[in-house]
């Protein structure tokens, strides 16, 4: 009889062992933050299909169906994240923001494609109108925050202030620095009332745009 051949076992990716890891500790928020960060990081969008696994072409890019391929196995992890913040009754928050042509659009197109929008909510809010300029600055905001077995995901948020209406001259100076004073302690009370706050700024160089 031939000997047996040594098992070897194959490492799963890296969004499955996280899910698998928090799966044996059910009561842990952080964990579940873990696996929220893991899930919406390993989501590119359209503007800058990059891959750490795969194929790549002779300009460094990952070859798209490669990127498809990868794409739809982590939109498998997403909607198994999409499950596991109902049952537990979670609150997630997600905050990206970035410049102009960062990708920001394209990332939460993708993490979005394949989930429920009744759980999944995307907001990106226009521009105040003058009786939300008459209002505390914050109270636009607090409506969209997520209840029980939601995940928002911000297109821009309340970090406009110290971005785009402080270049746009939009709010004074002295406004700007009173927001930079709040925003630590507003976000302190989000945690503390059981929300998962994560915050990506997301950079592409002028080389990847083009």
């Amino acid at each position: 009889m031939n000997a047996k051949q040594p098992k070897v076992e194959r490492k799963a990716p890296a969004a499955e062992a996280a899910r698998r890891h928090l799966a044996r500790h059910a009561s842990s928020h952080d964990e579940a933050a873990t696996v929220a960060k893991d899930a919406a990081r390993r989501r590119p969008g359209d503007e800058s299909p990059e891959k750490e696994v795969g194929t790549k072409s002779a300009a460094g890019k990952l070859k798209r169906k490669d990127y498809d391929r990868e794409l739809a196995k982590l939109h498998v992890e997403l909607v198994k994240l999409q499950q596991w913040v109902v049952a537990k009754g979670l609150k997630v928050c997600i905050v990206f923001e970035g410049r102009d042509g960062a990708g920001k659009g394209g990332t939460i197109k993708a993490i979005t494609e394949r989930v429920s929008p009744r759980v999944f909510r995307v907001i990106a809010l226009p521009a105040p109108s003058e009786r939300e300029r008459s209002q505390m600055y914050s109270q636009r905001y607090l409506p969209h925050l997520p209840a029980a077995g939601e995940v928002v995901i911000w297109d821009r948020s309340w970090y406009n202030r110290a971005g785009v209406e402080r270049v746009m001259g939009f709010c004074s100076e002295e406004e700007a620095r009173g927001f930079l004073q709040m925003v630590p302690l507003f976000e302190q009370l989000m945690v503390r009332s059981g929300i998962i706050l994560l915050k990506y700024w997301l950079e592409v160089s002028p080389e990847e745009q083009t």
